[in-house]
């Protein structure tokens, strides 16, 4: 099977680029179960937009306890028995407290970060997805949740930076840093064929896609 050869396959980047479709089309071709983020089951999101001082605590908290509750079972059954993809990185977490806490509310999520941490599985090829600012201005636009038309240039534009350091930085299994500006998962299939295509013969290190966009 295309991409057989990896059990946990997680998908980041920054709010907009597309990796929640990316790590379903991922998910549909591996035959592997999903674990998805859901930013519409969090009750302090909207909140969050409205006044971030207020509730950033409560709302990466209760991301934080989200995935945990979705790894936990994957690491007491066992990669091997099931591949699986993740449109997020649980090691990534930390970014947002980082960018949105005040110094003792980040003191507190991680003690709770490095408590529930422990045990969880790692991937082994996680796929970064890279776009500018006004790519993923456009494409939360298009998706039209309500409570993301109150996300400011200024805090895309940090987040941005903040993914940017982070892969950096980023050590541990395969790592694949794609160009997403100008490709779509969803509408165009061959975009996501190369994109498998150049995946399938990776067994580690850091590698960069910047595909050319395909036209039907």
């Amino acid at each position: 099977m295309s991409l057989g050869h990896f059990d946990f396959i997680a998908v980041e980047g920054p709010i907009g680029v597309g990796k929640s479709s990316l790590a379903q089309r991922l998910a549909e071709r591996l035959r592997a179960e999903l674990l998805q983020e859901a930013p519409d089951e969090n009750p302090f999101l909207e909140r969050f937009y409205q006044d971030p001082a207020k509730h950033a605590l409560a709302t990466q908290l209760y991301f934080l306890v989200q995935r945990v509750r979705q790894l936990t079972p994957v690491a007491q059954k066992g990669l091997f028995q099931q591949a699986h993809v993740a449109d997020y990185l649980m090691d990534k977490d930390p970014l947002f407290a980082e960018l949105n806490l005040a110094p003792d509310e980040l003191e507190i999520y991680h003690e709770m970060f490095r408590r529930l941490r422990q045990g969880l599985p790692q991937p082994d090829l996680v796929i970064y997805l890279q776009a500018p600012v006004d790519v993923l201005q456009e494409r939360i636009r298009q998706r039209g949740r309500a409570y993301e038309r109150r996300i400011e240039t200024a805090y895309l534009e940090r987040l941005n930076a903040a993914y940017a350091d982070f892969f950096y930085h980023f050590e541990g299994p395969a790592l694949v840093i794609v160009n997403a500006t100008e490709i779509d998962w969803v509408n165009n299939p061959a975009d996501f064929d190369q994109l498998v295509q150049f995946l399938e013969p990776i067994q580690g290190g850091r590698h960069y896609f910047n595909p050319l966009p395909i036209t039907l």
